[in-house]
């Protein structure tokens, strides 16, 4: 009953991840690509490669205004925003920033793809915020709990970390927060802080892979 249960729940899954595609209009790839490549202007473009070593979360620790804390992260990993209106992860400048919606985030999650769409502006006040930093790793950025701090900011973790990313500030997650792309794993969809409110807070839950296991995630568990 287990095993039928949980192919019942990967088949909704799968059914969700189809909608997504449609709905949200996101391009993803699952073929290799390389490490750098040019741009035609000249400048150096970074994609996210599956050997890739991560980038290491960064947390601000105090609250404060939702721009102000966006600022201050932008400047502590060294973004700014995209030069277009939407771009692939792997055709964005290294040091840019774009916003991707709450569900086609999920979705990329899901498939484990390294390539996801980003866009210039924010299509909704909850859409979740993507930096492409100078090695060409992505950080997907969030606000969390003080109690997450610890594990976030460790020398080493070992071991998986379940944690929720609400997509903006809220009374049990005020602190920014910034976690590697590459090291993240989904199988659920995002949900409204408040399910009554359509503008309402959007709750990622995700784990955050070890280093230890970070090509198990990449390659479906292989």
């Amino acid at each position: 009953m287990m095993s039928s249960a949980r192919n019942t729940a990967w088949s909704s899954l799968s059914v969700w991840t189809a909608s997504c595609v449609l709905s949200a209009g996101l391009f993803v790839t699952l073929s290799p690509t390389p490490a750098t490549s040019a741009r035609g202007d000249g400048s150096k473009m970074e994609v996210l490669p599956v050997e890739k070593a991560a980038p290491k979360p960064v947390v601000l620790e105090a609250g404060g205004p939702e721009q102000e804390l966006r600022r201050q992260l932008r400047a502590k990993t060294g973004v700014a925003p995209l030069s277009a209106p939407h771009l692939r992860f792997s055709e964005a400048p290294v040091g840019s920033f774009g916003f991707i919606p709450a569900q086609a985030l999920s979705m990329a999650l899901v498939m484990r793809s390294p390539d996801l769409v980003i866009e210039q502006v924010a299509a909704t006040p909850t859409a979740y915020e993507i930096h492409k930093v100078e090695d060409g790793g992505g950080l997907l950025v969030g606000f969390v709990g003080q109690d997450l701090v610890p594990q976030l900011t460790a020398d080493q973790r070992l071991h998986t970390i379940n944690l929720t990313l609400h997509s903006n500030p809220s009374e049990n997650a005020p602190l920014i927060a910034a976690v590697p792309l590459i090291k993240l794993v989904a199988d659920r969809m995002p949900t409204r802080l408040d399910p009554k409110r359509p503008d309402s807070v959007m709750m990622l839950t995700v784990d955050l892979q070890g280093t230890a296991n970070r090509k198990k995630s990449l390659h479906g568990g292989q």
